[in-house]
């Protein structure tokens, strides 16, 4: 008898033990799926880097991990959402929440809201002039394989703290079946070399029975696109010029680029189809008009394609350059200004190692997958900003790119303004639009805004 209850007893431990080692065994698997979520695991996806600070978080660990994206480009925020979407279908276990900012509307006061209410995005789309006022929230990137891709340096201190997200372009767009019509074969925006040239053109389309140009009276068009012209045509360059401004050692009044730029823009309000209610041009309203043939130019960037498409998918569209003297050798005469605008910096002060990761694998997607390839360049129409193969397929983008490949750019100004610069000067811009002040009058408003800049 005693034999047999000490073997139960032994049986009993045996089996109590086997019990508590399983248990164990679980318990150090679900401790290593929990390192791996937080970056410890080595897979990567095809072509990803495998640098930057710390493991890449491969999206198919099993702890999920939710990230916000701002996307501050209104036009493409369909898009975007679908591109947020099939980006969480390859990774299941990354959640992506946009926050679209609406065209028009300040990215940088809206990640400033965030940030103060203790919700920054993990990734945030920001114009190029605002991501230095973030550079102490921005998770340095320089370790990242696609930063040895670009086609220009993207730093900020000797640190890429941005992933580039678009090259954009503008000038005066043009109708291409109208502007062919008119000229009785192929229209050459070469052609337009000077301010009278512009003028020429436009009494040319006028006189065969067409509306030769409609203005929009957008503040962000007016006081971050055009008026920014003068600036980057400065002999001195645009920061100097910039700096001299905020010193208030510049006059405007007898500054040549300025002045030039008011030319031209007096002669867009001769022939503007919509002179007769300046504020009520909005950007729909351009591109309806473009779009259907109505009006042959208009000024805008490559952005506003999609609204072009929207009226008429297969409408062929190009640049011509804004002209600013009457001098056909001036080299800004046959230039557009191009620039690297969006720009995207992962946050590092709020969002976790696995958000952080999870961010900068969306960015690894849109470069290396095909599928986020095809996103950002075909559906969003987003020309890149490092080197690929890669053509966009729209007719704005093209025309952007044979201004590259010819060298015919200027600095794309908006990338050297403060936030503040779209509403305000735009809205002193507005006011020359509708005759409410007068040269002189803009000269002095500018100059006091610009020695208020910190």
């Amino acid at each position: 008898m005693k034999k047999r209850k000490l073997s139960a007893v032994v049986v009993l431990l045996l089996i109590v033990g086997l019990v508590i080692s399983a248990c164990g065994t679980n318990d150090s698997s679900g401790s290593n799926t929990g390192t791996q979520a937080s970056g410890g695991s080595n897979a990567g996806p095809k072509n990803s880097a495998a640098a930057g600070t710390g493991d890449k978080y491969d999206g198919n660990e099993e702890t999920p991990v939710k990230i916000t994206i701002l996307n501050s480009k209104g036009q493409i925020a369909q898009v975007f959402e679908e591109a947020a979407a099939a980006f969480s279908a390859a990774n299941p276990n990354i959640e992506v929440e946009v926050i679209t900012v609406p065209s028009g509307q300040s990215p940088f006061e809206r990640v400033s809201v965030l940030y103060a209410s203790g919700t920054p995005p993990a990734l945030s789309m920001l114009d190029a002039g605002d991501i230095p006022k973030f550079q102490d929230k921005a998770l340095d990137l320089s370790g990242e394989k696609w930063v040895n891709e670009l086609s220009s340096p993207n730093e900020i201190d000797g640190k890429t703290l941005a992933f580039p997200f678009a090259i954009e372009g503008y000038g005066i767009v043009y109708n291409k079946a109208v502007m062919d019509e008119v000229a009785g074969g192929a229209f050459d925006p070469a052609s337009i070399k000077s301010l009278s040239d512009l003028e020429d053109l436009f009494k040319t389309v006028e006189a065969a029975g067409k509306k030769p140009f409609i203005l929009g009276s957008m503040h962000w068009s007016l006081g971050n696109h055009m008026l920014p012209l003068a600036y980057v045509t400065q002999p001195e360059g645009v920061e100097q010029f910039l700096a001299n401004l905020k010193a208030g050692q510049v006059d405007l009044a007898s500054n040549g680029p300025f002045n030039g730029l008011l030319d031209t823009l007096d002669l867009l309000k001769k022939y503007n189809a919509g002179k007769d209610d300046p504020m009520a041009v909005t950007a729909e309203t351009i591109a309806a008009e473009v779009a259907t043939g109505n009006v042959a130019m208009t000024f805008n960037g490559n952005w506003m394609i999609s609204q072009l498409e929207d009226v008429s998918p297969n409408g062929e569209y190009g640049f011509i350059p804004f002209p600013l003297s009457n001098n056909s050798g001036d080299r800004w005469n046959s230039s557009i200004a191009v620039g690297a605008t969006k720009q995207m910096f992962i946050d590092k002060t709020v969002n976790t190692v696995e958000q952080q990761n999870a961010a900068k694998k969306f960015l690894e997607w849109l470069v290396y997958d095909e599928t986020g390839q095809d996103y950002l360049v075909n559906k969003m129409n987003i020309i890149p900003a490092y080197k690929t193969d890669l053509i966009t397929t729209d007719p704005l983008g093209k025309s952007i790119q044979s201004y590259m490949a010819s060298g015919n750019t200027l600095p794309f100004g908006a990338n050297y303004v403060p936030g503040d610069h779209s509403s305000t000067v735009g809205a002193i811009m507005q006011k020359y639009l509708v005759d409410k002040v007068d040269r002189a009058g803009l000269a002095k408003e500018l100059e006091d805004y610009w020695k208020r800049v910190q």
